[in-house]
């Protein structure tokens, strides 16, 4: 029976077979390799992946596909919604005694890709690259430098944990249904020696910073910083997308 894409779960299933082999070459999956796809939908991209790498482990929500997955005898299937998945647990249980890192890869829900990318943040340390199709405008401001209109939260959130690259261009033609925007795929590769940072104070700052991106940080971030008792310099005559990751941290180094 067809399966129907379901727009609560922000379904648009890959059908172009030169997209999906340009993104399986942008992967390059060797065997025996742990990978982990999110959202394998219709298999399109699992299909190839499975080939090469010889066993995958997906995580599907979808109740229908996922015991159309279970059909295939190379892959384990989590039914689950990807936030409430713990990688660092997957990994320990589906490759028992294993040091190596996970390879993490999918065509994420346009509607809740931004969370996804902070839930796995969570899990860097388990991670050897993640590749994920996204819309475009997500990933121009994943990659975007400061001082340009793309800068931002999502920005400086990842850069300070990941190179990133914007490696291929979807157009929408290449999804059925096709969705009402163009698409890339982006790929991930932790830092391997990335600064040590209270997370959460920085995640906590850095909201704060771009809370009103048009304004002058002293408005937003000088007042948070008073309350912080912050008794060091920073030059806070900027807007929030005017300021290097570098300084960023530096920053909430020094507030320790």
């Amino acid at each position: 029976m067809q399966h129907v894409a379901r727009k609560r779960f922000g379904q648009h299933f890959l059908s172009d077979g030169g997209i999906i082999d340009a993104i399986v070459d942008a992967i390059q999956p060797l065997p025996g390799q742990h990978m982990v796809e999110i959202g394998p939908g219709l298999a399109a991209l699992t299909q190839p992946l499975v080939e090469r790498l010889g066993a995958l482990s997906v995580i599907e929500l979808d109740r229908d596909l996922a015991q159309r997955l279970r059909g295939h005898p190379q892959l384990t299937v989590v039914e689950s919604d990807v936030l409430r998945v713990d990688f660092a647990e997957l990994a320990r249980t589906q490759w028992p005694g294993s040091t190596d890192k996970l390879r993490v890869v999918g065509n994420l829900p346009y509607n809740i890709s931004t969370p996804i990318l902070f839930h796995l943040l969570d899990y860097v340390d388990v991670v050897q690259d993640q590749h994920f199709m996204l819309q475009k405008e997500v990933i121009d401001r994943m990659v975007a430098a400061p001082d340009t209109s793309d800068f931002s939260r999502l920005s400086v959130m990842l850069q300070w944990r990941y190179a990133m690259d914007d490696v291929l261009f979807v157009p929408p033609e290449s999804f059925d249904p096709p969705p009402r925007v163009d698409s890339a795929v982006v790929r991930m590769v932790p830092l391997a020696a990335p600064p040590h940072i209270n997370v959460k104070l920085f995640s906590e700052l850095v909201q704060v910073a771009f809370s009103q991106r048009r304004k002058l940080i002293r408005h937003t971030l000088g007042r948070w910083l008073e309350e912080k008792n912050f008794a060091g310099h920073f030059d806070l005559q900027r807007r929030a997308q005017e300021i290097a990751v570098a300084d960023y941290v530096a920053l909430v180094q020094a507030l320790g």
